[in-house]
């Protein structure tokens, strides 16, 4: 049921002016486990991703990564953190191995060691063979798979995907999905995975439904489902609309 723990939240809250993004939010994410992150747009997952990654000052509660919390520990905490946002992130204009060569120095890899980590990670998410394309003759599923890539150069134990499949289609959603599962079984990272697609979830998954900026529901797929499908059970838990999940 996963190792040790690579992320640890406690009682984490966080306002924009007088607007509540979150409210005491705790959850935990286990090495060798994947945690799904469940809520509709406006839930507050980015937020909570932001406060992690050091975009946003946490005040209220605790963020630790790998035992170090990122508001003292800031540099160890990050250097065991790879991310990929909603937003697309690699230079359209270079190949997958200069973007990830640059990456490299920006963690103070040297040119020889970024290039065998990142063939290795492009080995991993089955786009070696494209390491010499401009990102910008990608389809939009090889593009995410190269942001893992990416986020896998300096070896993180815990890797966050914020909506990683949004605007995908159906196959290039089940890639990426399939991608880091296998990430998972076969590296033993944990993987913090914010979503609104039910279909993106198993059963077996730790799950976070976060609503509004609260944790609603925390557990299993299957348990928090019980006899309802898990959109059933979102439904009943947040009080949601059908729109708010398509949207």
């Amino acid at each position: 049921m996963g190792g040790s723990p690579c992320l640890g939240i406690e009682g984490v809250s966080h306002t924009f002016g007088k607007t509540k993004a979150l409210q005491d939010v705790s959850l935990t994410v286990a090495e060798g486990r994947f945690v799904s992150l469940l809520g509709v747009n406006g839930a507050g997952k980015t937020t909570l991703f932001s406060l992690i990654t050091r975009l946003y000052d946490n005040i209220s509660g605790s963020i630790e990564v790998c035992g170090h919390d990122v508001r003292r520990e800031a540099g160890p905490a990050l250097a065991q953190l790879g991310v990929v946002f909603q937003s697309r992130s690699l230079d359209m204009s270079l190949t997958i191995r200069q973007n990830i060569r640059y990456h490299g120095a920006l963690h103070g890899i040297g040119r020889r060691e970024a290039l065998r980590r990142g063939d290795a990670a492009l080995e991993r998410v089955g786009l070696l063979d494209r390491a010499d394309a401009k990102v910008a003759t990608l389809s939009g599923g090889q593009v995410r798979r190269a942001e893992i890539a990416r986020a896998l150069l300096h070896d993180p134990k815990l890797l966050l995907l914020d909506e990683a499949t949004v605007g995908l289609d159906v196959q290039s959603r089940r890639d990426v999905v399939s991608t880091v599962r296998d990430l998972v079984r076969d590296q033993n990272v944990g993987v913090l995975w914010a979503t609104h697609l039910f279909d993106e979830v198993e059963p077996h998954d730790d799950v976070v439904v976060l609503h509004k900026g609260s944790v609603l529901a925390k557990g299993l797929a299957s348990d928090i489902a019980g006899e309802r499908t898990l959109s059933d059970a979102f439904l009943l838990l947040t009080g949601a609309s059908e729109t708010e999940l398509v949207s």
